[in-house]
């Protein structure tokens, strides 16, 4: 059957069954996003994927995420939303670890990744899902270098200067293939997750997302970009440290000795 394209509009791609019913986990990373999160938990189950399970793992945020988060699971119910708590900021590659590893002991089939400050947009979601099944992917990237992808008009020039700049360095030097290889919003099997066992990841940042794409193409499996609109964070402030960004810059430089 075909995949329903998603609309200007911003409607979410209609998915057949079993597509729409796939068990599918969402992990959430959250520090601070208590603005963010009940309006992201609303709009992922406003998405017609009867399957879909968000894991919130919360790194003990000051700011009561981590409160939020559990009155959110009482208020869906723990078959639709759990949460993780987290001793504290350790990281975004940790807590994706944490939660991907608990949503692949879940049974969960499918889990994506995604950022809680509504950069990423819920609604492609279907279409990614759509997209990694039609295509026999093993990952799917929400990408904002290719054809057909937008980044936020509240960027400034330096700021997107320096995210192509970082994906051009990424590319030069370890050859994978992928045009946003920085992305943070992904659908994964997990099968592939296993195959490059997440559970011994130890990079943060934007480097994570970079040391995940190197094992999946040393792996020989299949990465498939869909261009999406990267927004501005709606609430909140940026995460980004210069202790993340030096350890983004010195990563494909490790992963490019440790492949000689």
């Amino acid at each position: 059957m075909a995949l329903q394209e998603r609309s200007l509009s911003g409607s979410a791609a209609e998915l057949p069954e079993p597509w729409r019913s796939a068990a599918l986990t969402v992990v959430l990373p959250t520090y601070n996003e208590a603005a963010n999160l009940p309006v992201i938990v609303a709009e992922l189950f406003g998405l017609p994927l009867t399957g879909l399970h968000i894991l919130v793992a919360d790194d003990n945020s000051p700011d009561g995420t981590g409160k939020i988060a559990d009155e959110l699971a009482r208020q869906y119910g723990p078959d639709r939303l759990s949460v993780l708590h987290r001793p504290g900021k350790q990281g975004l590659g940790r807590a994706y670890v944490d939660g991907m590893t608990h949503a692949i002991n879940a049974g969960a089939e499918f889990v994506v990744q995604m950022d809680s400050d509504l950069s990423h947009s819920p609604q492609y979601l279907p279409q990614m899902l759509g997209t990694l099944l039609a295509t026999n992917a093993d990952v799917v990237i929400g990408s904002r270098y290719v054809c057909g992808a937008s980044l936020a008009s509240e960027w400034s020039w330096q700021r997107k200067a320096l995210s192509a700049f970082a994906n051009l360095y990424v590319r030069v030097l370890l050859h994978l293939g992928v045009r946003d290889v920085t992305a943070g919003f992904k659908l994964w099997r997990s099968s592939t997750l296993k195959a490059i066992d997440v559970a011994s990841v130890r990079s943060n940042g934007y480097s994570f997302q970079v040391e995940m794409n190197y094992r999946t193409v040393q792996h020989g499996l299949k990465i498939v970009e869909l261009p999406i609109h990267f927004a501005d964070r709606r609430e909140g402030d940026s995460k980004m440290s210069l202790k993340v960004q030096l350890e983004s810059a010195l990563m494909p430089l490790s992963l490019r000795r440790r492949a000689r």
